[in-house]
């Protein structure tokens, strides 16, 4: 008799370690009703609603048909890195040199390759709760273990350098903040990041500062971990262009650090999407070179877009929301109605909010909570006033 073997395990275990991400899942659902004629308000996607400005574009276009379109040195052109380290200094006063910056296919990258490479099995890594959603699963598909920092809802989720000290075990090898932070808008005081960034460099913690969000700060003035020169060697800045230049197809992202650090961010990035669009290095110099109203004017509309829509939110009976303050999302929370029509979870609140109201938002669950959803406000505040005035009615009908 023959004895047949069973079958090898197909997959390797750290695929099984992260989840589709919540947000690409939600536009993947929202899609497939669109294509069956649904009439979607979507406040589900994290982007702006303006168009890419036009001298980036005719930044692309030029090097289009000026043949730009090769390969190019895996952590960028020099022309790209520069553009970047002097926008940096420019605006907060930090101090790298071009063999400390990447360009990157968009920031999640940077994040990604960064966490690849300084996280090893079993090192803690701390996330404040909220987060991002992509934060998690690439701390846990490095095999790090992820150690969540509760913040209070009632402090609009603001993340304070006491109880990051509190946080800090001997096996802390990273802390990940995101300031302005999505999914809650919520900003890190400059006294509380500079007591954090001394916290870390003095036990030799790398800080890892998602700055995604950075000029988008309506609290007051724009701050970044960068300014203090003093700590380089444990800083790690994460940017984009995505949302400070309306650039979020473009992918177009960077990594400032040492140059230790940005030199195996640099191997990584060889051995995998090796460079960037070389057409996307070129529009992206015209974004941090050029003129700098469009980031002043983006920033005005948001604010008044966030003050919009939060009027029309907190009119719905049983919807209670912290004021953002920065970034361009609200975090609602919806815990008086789970329970209610059949209601357990912001998922399930989220799914027929989706199904049966056609509003698009994204579960707190993704984030690390369970009495929210998050909905993103660049859009016309005729779409605000529309998808509101749904959200409401299907809210009243759940008792």
């Amino acid at each position: 008799m023959t004895t047949v073997a069973a079958p090898a395990k197909v997959f390797a275990d750290r695929i099984g370690r992260i989840e589709v991400s919540a947000t690409m899942a939600v536009a993947a659902e929202a899609a497939k009703l669109r294509a069956q004629g649904a009439k979607l308000v979507d406040f589900g996607a994290g982007e702006p609603h303006f168009p890419t400005p036009q001298h980036i574009k005719d930044a692309a276009i030029a090097a289009i048909d000026a043949n730009f379109t090769r390969y190019t040195v895996v952590p960028g052109i020099p022309d790209v890195r520069k553009a970047i380290v002097e926008r940096h200094a420019t605006d907060f006063g930090s101090d790298y040199s071009i063999d400390e910056a990447i360009f990157t296919t968009g920031g999640k990258l940077a994040l990604f390759n960064t966490i690849q490479i300084l996280v090893d099995h079993g090192d803690e890594v701390i996330l404040p709760v909220p987060y991002w959603v992509s934060f998690k699963d690439i701390i846990q598909y490095a095999g790090g273990k992820v150690v969540f920092l509760e913040t209070q809802e009632s402090e609009n989720f603001r993340i304070t350098a006491d109880a990051i000290e509190k946080a800090i075990t001997p096996r802390t090898k990273a802390i990940i903040l995101n300031s302005p932070s999505n999914p809650a808008g919520s900003v890190m005081s400059a006294q509380d990041l500079e007591r954090i960034v001394h916290l870390a460099h003095e036990r030799g913690i790398f800080l890892l500062l998602d700055e995604c969000y950075v000029y988008l700060n309506y609290a007051g003035q724009c701050v970044s971990g960068g300014s203090y020169t003093w700590a380089k060697e444990h800083l790690v800045i994460l940017g984009s262009l995505s949302k400070t230049y309306s650039m979020t197809g473009w992918r177009a992202g960077y990594a400032l650090a040492s140059k230790q650090v940005v030199a195996n961010l640099s191997k990584l990035q060889s051995q995998s999407t090796s460079n960037a669009s070389s057409i996307v290095q070129k529009a992206s110099i015209a974004a941090l070179a050029g003129p700098q109203d469009c980031v002043c004017e983006f920033r005005a509309e948001f604010i008044q877009l966030r003050d919009y829509m939060l009027k029309k939110l907190t009119e719905i009976p049983g919807v209670t929301c912290t004021k953002p303050e920065g970034a361009f999302y609200v975090y609602p929370n919806i815990g008086a109605f789970i329970g209610k029509g059949g209601i357990q979870s912001a998922t399930e609140l989220a799914t027929r909010l989706l199904h049966e109201a056609h509003v698009v938002t994204v579960p707190g669950e993704a984030f690390g909570t369970s009495e929210h959803i998050r909905l993103s406000y660049p859009v016309t505040k005729e779409n605000i006033d529309e998808g509101t005035r749904r959200m409401g009615e299907f809210l009243s009908k759940l008792g």
